[in-house]
């Protein structure tokens, strides 16, 4: 069992970030910024990935009673197929940062692309979301709140299956696309042939 690192620097305040959706095919990216006390320890948290959905939902319990502060924000499809799924997740972060009541003064994000929030310094970190207790608990705040979006959709929209595939391109969602079409929240800006070229050829 690896215990995560507590902070990136001890001298500022400081907030993890991280993103969920990014790979899906249907619906919005989330995105959650978390300042947690200095105090906080959790042995289970770790990348949200990693974890089961019980641990996820007990995690965001125990996140959101303990946390400093926390946000949570969403980019819709729309806005994906408009400036891209990078420049979506960025903007979701940013969006969450600027939802903060607690100031901070220094940024941890997972991953390795990130641009500027109001010159506050910022450091990215490849998978961060298992190295640092606040991008994990960001990135299990993101994917709870994404996945509980996606279930809501799944009555709309049962026939891709998104209760249990939450969006992601596996092979009973690409085959839904090819019988049924797209949805309104499926991002057409994502070469959907591609994804689904196996079940064609």
């Amino acid at each position: 069992m690896v215990v995560l690192l507590p902070f990136y620097q001890n001298k500022f305040i400081e907030v993890g970030c991280d993103e969920a959706g990014r790979g899906c095919l249907a619906g919005p990216v989330f995105a959650a910024a978390v300042i947690l006390p200095k105090e906080f320890k959790n042995e289970v948290l770790d990348d949200s990935k990693k974890l089961s959905r019980k641990q996820r939902d007990q995690l965001r319990a125990i996140i959101e009673k303990e946390a400093i502060d926390y946000a949570v924000m969403s980019i819709d499809n729309i806005k994906i197929d408009e400036i891209n799924i990078l420049n979506a997740s960025i903007l979701a972060i940013h969006e969450a940062l600027g939802q903060l009541k607690k100031k901070f003064q220094f940024i941890i994000v997972d991953g390795n692309k990130f641009k500027p929030f109001k010159k506050i310094p910022h450091q990215t970190i490849v998978r961060g979301d298992g190295k640092y207790l606040s991008i994990a608990a960001a990135s299990v705040l993101a994917k709870t709140y994404r996945d509980e979006f996606m279930e809501q959709q799944h009555h709309k929209f049962p026939n891709y299956d998104w209760i249990n595939n939450k969006g992601y391109g596996v092979e009973k969602h690409r085959k839904a696309i090819i019988e049924f079409g797209q949805t309104p929240l499926h991002r057409k800006s994502f070469v959907l042939k591609e994804a689904y070229s196996k079940l064609i050829d």
